[in-house]
């Protein structure tokens, strides 16, 4: 019997789930990782930045070869670098002679997989017959949230039950969803891309204005969302010193249901609400929570506010991608892979920008003599710097979307 779209669209769904275990399963294993293998702030920053760097350097790579190649066997390869990548993330620092250098490997090969889901899935569902596109999108996009929820909670629980001596365990068990969407994605209908000749062409997206002004969004949404996200494990039992537990649930994992609760909230509701105007609104609550997270003393309410920034980021990529998409309806997969790119550079530089800072502050002697005056550690004033660095990502959303309400879309 021949699978209808749905089937299609419910794999889209998998896709998504399997980007948050590729990007979110290893900052959950970050202090393991720093215990076990002496790792500095830093040099977990730049796993962070591999991972989305390498996403970037796939996403270029798509936008000019995923067309030729199609949709299916792209889609396809996606899925198994990821299980790939996901197993020797278990193996590769165990039997690496470098733990480090078998962490790195390992984030190239899942990131090369995130990197073409990241391109592929969005303009799959956007072929699909329908309308209420950017709903469509936002609703999609919440999968990704929910599989980071999926992701906390159940490594969480694990690592409780099974100790963090066998957390290679875990992320050889996550590479089954991977595999499991592979087959799928070899079975159903797709809908093929767009003729060549009707696409906007890539010359004349990267000469308009208004499409400039949109990739400078999506690398502020990524930053904004992934920085907080990243750090927050770390960040809630080191920065705040709360245990890990309860920081992992109260961080990282509230942030992860509030983000697709926002994203399913627009994915059900999206067309009665104005989209730029949730935009900036989405901005300007980011930057609060930011601000909040570091400033305030009272480590739950921190947390809470770490968690609540998942609202506030919940809608900016989806809605960057929607907000672009009406603006561009033949821009075709080139589109959206210009648009993962810069996405996924605000990915990979916004947390490393806050490890990097995390490490600069521990260093600084002005800084540590103030740290002591408010009866801080090292490490608290690091982290807390870095959060603080992070803020202005949201704000420079705030103004890229004044500069995208304007009417000439021409230029």
């Amino acid at each position: 019997m021949k699978l209808a779209y749905k089937s299609t669209l419910h794999a889209c769904y998998l896709g998504y789930i399997t980007q948050a275990i590729v990007n979110n399963l290893a900052p959950l294993l970050f202090i393991i990782f720093q215990n076990s293998f002496q790792i500095s702030f830093e040099m977990i920053g730049r796993l962070i930045l591999l991972n989305f760097g390498t996403q970037l350097v796939v996403d270029a790579l798509a936008v000019k070869y995923v067309d030729r190649i199609g949709y299916r066997i792209s889609i396809v390869s996606a899925h198994a670098f990821s299980a790939a990548g996901l197993i020797a993330l278990g193996m590769l620092p165990r039997l690496f002679p470098s733990a480090y250098a078998g962490l790195m490997v390992s984030v190239v090969i899942y990131a090369i997989g995130g990197g073409l889901i990241e391109v592929l899935v969005s303009p799959i569902v956007d072929s699909l017959p329908g309308d209420a596109k950017a709903s469509a999108m936002s609703l999609l996009h919440s999968f990704y949230s929910w599989g980071q929820v999926g992701v906390v909670a159940v490594t969480t629980l694990l690592l409780r039950i099974m100790g963090e001596g066998s957390w290679y365990m875990l992320p050889v068990a996550w590479a089954i969803i991977p595999l499991y969407n592979m087959i799928r994605f070899i079975k159903v209908p797709l809908v093929e891309a767009m003729p060549e000749h009707e696409k906007i062409p890539v010359r004349k997206l990267l000469n308009s204005r208004l499409f400039i002004t949109a990739m400078l969004l999506m690398l502020c949404a990524g930053a904004s969302e992934q920085a907080m996200s990243q750090w927050a494990s770390l960040f809630a039992e080191k920065g705040l010193q709360v245990p890990k537990v309860m920081g992992d649930l109260l961080g990282p994992c509230l942030f992860a249901v509030l983000m697709g609760t926002g994203r399913t909230v627009y994915g059900i509701w999206g067309h009665r609400i104005h989209l730029e105007r949730a935009l900036a609104a989405s901005a300007a609550l980011c930057a609060a929570c930011y601000l909040i997270t570091v400033f305030v003393q009272v480590p739950v309410i921190s947390l809470l506010s770490c968690a609540a920034c998942g609202f506030a980021v919940s809608l900016m990529w989806p809605g960057v991608f929607s907000l672009t998409a009406g603006r561009y309806p033949k821009g075709g997969t080139a589109m959206f892979g210009i648009l993962a790119i810069f996405g996924d550079l605000g990915c990979a530089f916004g947390p490393w920008l806050a490890g990097w800072i995390s490490d600069f502050s521990q260093k600084s002697e002005k800084l540590l003599r103030l740290a002591a005056e408010y009866s801080l550690q090292p490490e608290q004033l690091g982290l807390k710097s870095g959060m603080l660095a992070a803020a202005v990502f949201p704000v420079i959303m705030l103004l890229g979307l004044a500069v995208f309400r304007t009417k000439d879309y021409s230029k």
